[in-house]
């Protein structure tokens, strides 16, 4: 473990030098912000954005969208893809919130501890840990890294974590060895990394400024 949380901080390190240290600044609102993720999964990010922004100019309110079908909702989203089920998840999530708070509100939350608000959080319909991850580092400054398919790709390929790690099980393995402080600027770092650089189908291992300590990297060089 020492030596992982000795190799965490120097990745940590050298992604800040590359990319920066600032956290994506995203203005929404808890539920907004936890609607658009719920949007987000197995699409892209425009067709979520074209969903999201088609929910809000369509229902002002979120208690709009609980009074809405599941079929008029689906339509009004279908651009995320999967909309069916979509559309089922955000309005199971908006009820159960409504039944434990009495209202549509995750400000609670702020006050928990991150364990306590991501075990809230995952308890509703529909809400893994990526999505949890998501609402609390964003809304609440919480340091907890949601893994997306980037950021499971890229410390793989690392070394930070086993190759068969699920992106679950790496979300709690990272958070474990990385620095606290490192954790806030790590999600978008490692996405634009992933993105721009460690690419799934054609890695631009040479051009990579981890490459001498990417243990991807060491074994494709082995003669």
């Amino acid at each position: 473990m020492l030596n992982s949380k000795k190799k965490a901080a120097t990745v940590c390190k050298i992604l800040i030098k590359n990319y920066g240290d600032e956290i994506v600044e995203r203005s929404l609102e808890p539920i907004d912000e936890l609607v658009l993720t719920i949007l987000s999964q197995n699409t892209n990010d425009i067709n979520m954005f074209r969903a999201f922004e088609n929910l809000k100019s369509t229902y002002p309110t979120w208690g709009e969208v609980l009074a809405a079908t599941e079929e008029d909702l689906g339509e009004v989203i279908k651009s995320s893809g999967f909309f069916r089920v979509k559309a089922r998840r955000i309005k199971a999530t908006l009820s159960e919130i409504v039944e434990r708070v009495g209202k549509l509100d995750l400000s609670h939350l702020e006050s928990m501890p991150v364990t306590d608000a991501t075990e809230w959080l995952t308890s509703l319909h529909g809400v893994g840990p990526k999505t949890a991850a998501i609402v609390l580092l964003f809304c609440f400054g919480m340091a907890t890294l949601p893994v997306d398919t980037h950021v499971w790709r890229v410390t793989k390929r690392l070394g930070l974590i086993p190759e068969k790690t699920s992106r679950e099980k790496a979300q709690i393995l990272l958070e474990e060895i990385l620095p606290k402080k490192c954790i806030y600027s790590m999600n978008h770092n490692l996405i634009k990394h992933g993105r721009e650089v460690c690419k799934a189908q054609k890695p631009r291992c040479e051009d990579c400024f981890m490459k001498d300590i990417c243990e991807f990297f060491q074994s494709t060089t082995i003669s």
